[in-house]
């Protein structure tokens, strides 16, 4: 039986095709509209206000990159550059960063060697199951800014 030797041309080609066809199935959708990034703040400072706690919320887009920094009256100074990190964290690792903080409570310190921070109020904005964004929420207790993250990720349709 003849075997046909596959060229280093064919090799590149057949390579391209895989890795167009897993583009097509990448789960990033379109970027998060400003709009859109301040329904989720609203959502998520009323619930803040709800609570009585002074945040700062921030919407990136699928990139990472900053749509909205949302800073309430007397959020603390370090929220912003916290609640930047949460919302990147969950969009780069396409996870809500609760999932990282599990997983060092569970003794997995390998779950943040890739720089994940892994501190809940992190979390994805998905339209029609791709993600669009994420939001991160800081300020307040770890559970009290996944609480309000949640609430403004269900702001996006």
């Amino acid at each position: 039986m003849i075997r046909p030797i596959l060229s280093a041309s064919a090799l590149i080609a057949a390579g391209l095709l895989a890795a167009s066809t897993a583009w097509a199935a990448e789960p990033y959708g379109r970027n998060v509209t400003l709009k859109e990034a301040k329904a989720v703040a609203a959502a998520a400072e009323a619930e803040a206000l709800k609570s009585g706690v002074a945040v700062t919320i921030t919407v990136v887009e699928p990139n990472g990159q900053p749509v909205l920094v949302w800073k309430m009256d007397g959020a603390s100074y370090s929220a912003p550059e916290v609640s930047r990190r949460k919302a990147e964290t969950a969009t780069a690792y396409r996870r809500p960063t609760k999932a990282f903080q599990d997983a060092v409570k569970g003794g997995n310190l390998n779950a943040i060697s890739n720089g994940a921070l892994a501190i809940e109020g992190g979390e994805l904005l998905l339209v029609e199951g791709r993600i669009v964004g994420a939001v991160g929420v800081a300020g307040a207790t770890p559970e009290q800014d996944g609480v309000l993250a949640r609430a403004g990720a269900a702001a996006v349709k």
